[in-house]
């Protein structure tokens, strides 16, 4: 993500991030965790200057990877991630389960010709669009916007790690 130099019609230099999430949080995307609803404080990447040496590029990953944002972010995919999961593959065995041992269930008319089994496995894409709908909204709501924090502040450290070049 380079920035890009780009001039107003008043003759203003500003720069343009070619960066898919600058906008969209600029722009107040997303919701609200409600109201007196504070939102979870998660340590940031950032360090002083002073703080500490610069560090090789390879380091910095190290470093952010074993930091307490980074864990927060993966610690939150993996609250969401395991139990869906979990529950979706136990959703679809015991309908595989069902429809080979239980044929004679399966085959009970619901309304007209259609049966229990067309039924629960029209509920198997219900559940996919479900599961999808779920994981993108709590991904927006509880992860994206710590991930792109750390994005930004490792692309930082790795700038001043490569002595300010992009």
């Amino acid at each position: 993500m380079v920035p890009s130099p780009r001039q107003d019609e008043l003759g203003h230099d500003d720069l343009r991030y070619d960066d898919p999430w600058y906008d969209v949080l600029a722009s107040g995307w997303g919701e609200p965790t409600g109201p007196g609803v504070a939102e979870p404080a998660v340590p940031s990447m950032r360090r002083e200057a002073a703080e500490e040496p610069s560090l090789a590029a390879a380091d910095v990953y190290v470093e952010v990877q074993r930091s307490a944002a980074f864990q927060e972010v993966r610690s939150r995919y993996r609250r969401f991630v395991v139990p869906a999961v979990t529950v979706f593959f136990l959703w679809y065995v015991a309908y595989v389960v069902t429809a080979t041992t239980a044929p004679g269930l399966m085959a009970r008319p619901v309304a007209g010709a259609v049966n229990v089994a067309m039924v629960a496995g029209l509920g198997q894409f219900l559940t996919t669009f479900l599961l999808t709908w779920a994981y993108a909204r709590h991904a927006r709501l509880r992860r994206d916007r710590l991930a792109l924090e750390l994005r930004w502040d490792t692309q930082e450290l790795t700038r001043s790690a490569r002595g300010g070049v992009s």
